[in-house]
C-alpha cells in the first residue's frame, strides 16, 4: 500500500492508496472516503475478548476492513481530533500507543491490549495502552501536532500525562507526581511520565484533557427555574 498523509499538522488525513485485493483495517468510524472498488466488512478482529479489550483501552469495539477489487482502489481516514498523523513502519516489532491514537494499520499488523496498572490507573489516562505488533504501517494520530523523539539508553524525559502518543518497546515508562501534592493540584501540571529509553516517543503538542478543562466551565448550565 501507499500512504499519503495529507493537511498536516492540524486537521490531517490519510490517502492509502490499495493494491488490487490489498487489504488495510481501521477504527470504526475513521474512513472519509473510498472509491467503489473498496469493500468493507467489520468485524472484532479476532473475536469478542479482543474487541473487548480494544474497548477498555479507548478503541472502538469493532474494526472495519477495507479490501480493494481488482484495480486497486482508495481509502481516506482521519481521527476524530483535529492533529496530525504519522507513518510508523513496523518490521516484527512492538511499539505502544495511548488510548485514542490507533487509526489503521496493515494487516500483517496486530492490535491488543495491555494491562498498564498503577502505572496509568494514577495517570488519568485509563488502565489500558494498545499493544501494536507485527510487520506493515500503522497510522497514528495525535491532537496538535506530533513530534518524535529518540532517547539513547539510560536517556530520560518527562512528558505530561496527557501529550504521550507512543512509544516503543524497550522505553520503560513511571508515572509520578510533579513535585509535592500542593505543587500537582496548583501548578496545573498534574502528573508526568519519565519514559526512559533506549527507543523512540512520540508526543503531541495538545491535551485533550486540558482542552475540556477549559471547555467544560465555559459550557452553559441548566436552570433550575
Amino acid at each position: 500500500m501507499q500512504i499519503e498523509i495529507k493537511h498536516s499538522p492540524a486537521f490531517a488525513s490519510a490517502t492509502v492508496m490499495l493494491a488490487p485485493n490489498e487489504q488495510v483495517k481501521a477504527e470504526a468510524g475513521a474512513m472519509i472516503l473510498k472509491t467503489p472498488s473498496v469493500n468493507i466488512e467489520t468485524s472484532t478482529q479476532g473475536g469478542f475478548m479482543k474487541g473487548l479489550r480494544r474497548s477498555l483501552g479507548g478503541e472502538s469495539f469493532f474494526m472495519n476492513t477495507f479490501t480493494a477489487g481488482p484495480e486497486g482502489g482508495e481509502v481516506a481516514f482521519a481521527p476524530e481530533l483535529a492533529g496530525d498523523i504519522v507513518t510508523w513502519t513496523l518490521a516484527g516489532q512492538t511499539v505502544f500507543l495511548q488510548s485514542g491514537s490507533y487509526l489503521a494499520s496493515a494487516m500483517g499488523v496486530e492490535v491488543d491490549s495491555k494491562w498498564g496498572g498503577a502505572k496509568t490507573f494514577f495517570s488519568g489516562e485509563g488502565l489500558i495502552v494498545l499493544k501494536i505488533s507485527g510487520h506493515g504501517e500503522v497510522l497514528v494520530s495525535s491532537y496538535g501536532a506530533i513530534e518524535s523523539r529518540e532517547l539513547k539508553a539510560g536517556e530520560m524525559l518527562s512528558v505530561d500525562t496527557g501529550h504521550v502518543v507512543a512509544w516503543s518497546e524497550g522505553v520503560t515508562y513511571q508515572v509520578r507526581k510533579v513535585g509535592g501534592w500542593k505543587s500537582t493540584m496548583l501548578s496545573g501540571e498534574g502528573l508526568v511520565v519519565d519514559l526512559t529509553g533506549p527507543g523512540v516517543i512520540y508526543t503531541q503538542s495538545r491535551s485533550p484533557e486540558a482542552f475540556l478543562g477549559w471547555l467544560i466551565p465555559k459550557l452553559p448550565s441548566q436552570s433550575n427555574s
